[in-house]
């Protein structure tokens, strides 16, 4: 069968949700990987919508946290700030999805510039949006991104959200009420922290190696002794989100 690294990472995402969360979700391939959820094993998933959009039921792809696709159907309109305040920070949301350009050892993920220089980066990357304030109150997130070495360095150029910061210890001094990252989905497997909050491998994709996620990661990667397998992609699965979800693969293509 045959599926593309997008395709693999957005299943695999979908399966660590459980039925009755309730998701803050961005657009792209975090959208895809709850709707795929929520028309599989979960389907009283609630997602919210940055901006303002409580129990989306969204007929079609959402192109942007504006579109008024995620309106029609949904429980609850609300505005930007009542979303954070309310329902995040008061500790009303179980899961958040979170991307970026880099992610460390600890789970601290650079949404913002590469380089030493933050007056002269190499790259400037859009920010953060609303994901610090993810990071800092979900209950547990989620973090997709494609297993590179230069995608997983030891210590973020530039921390954008929090992760472990430098491990559990210094999470929980800061005060942050969420449980921080939980999962890492790569195209090669999942990491998951440790008792320190050191990002270690926990699970390898059908087909891929140890050796493969050690090579592509910028620190020493650990692995657990009792490392699984997860489970194969299934045609159901990638028949939803090639012909229901994703027909014009606009976050599909080019995954690999």
């Amino acid at each position: 069968m045959d599926y593309s690294s997008a395709e693999l990472m957005i299943i695999n995402a979908a399966r660590l949700l459980r039925d009755g969360d309730t998701v803050f979700v961005g657009v792209g391939q975090p959208n895809l990987a709850c709707n795929l959820a929520k028309r599989t094993h979960a389907p009283n998933l609630v997602m919210i919508y940055e901006a303002g959009v409580i129990g989306a039921e969204p007929a079609r792809l959402p192109l942007s946290i504006g579109d008024p696709t995620l309106v029609s159907g949904s429980l609850s309109v609300v505005s930007m700030y009542d979303i954070f305040t309310l329902y995040l920070q008061r500790g009303n949301v179980d899961v958040g999805f979170l991307g970026g350009a880099q992610i460390d050892r600890f789970g601290n993920i650079n949404a913002t510039m590469i380089g030493s220089d933050y007056a002269h980066p190499k790259v400037r990357l859009p920010g953060s949006g609303g994901s610090q304030e993810i990071a800092a109150w979900a209950k547990r997130c989620y973090i997709m991104s494609p297993h590179q070495k230069r995608r997983f360095p030891e210590k973020v150029d530039f921390m954008t959200s929090a992760g472990f910061l430098s491990g559990r210890v210094e999470r929980e001094a800061a005060g942050l009420r969420g449980g921080g990252p939980t999962a890492v989905v790569t195209d090669l497997g999942i990491l998951e922290p440790d008792e320190t909050g050191e990002l270690v491998l926990t699970a390898l994709h059908p087909g891929k190696t140890a050796q493969e996620a050690i090579d592509n990661t910028g620190w020493p990667l650990k692995a657990t002794p009792n490392l699984r397998t997860t489970e194969p992609v299934t045609e159901k699965e990638l028949q939803i989100l090639r012909e229901e979800l994703d027909p014009k693969g606009i976050y599909l293509k080019g995954g690999g």
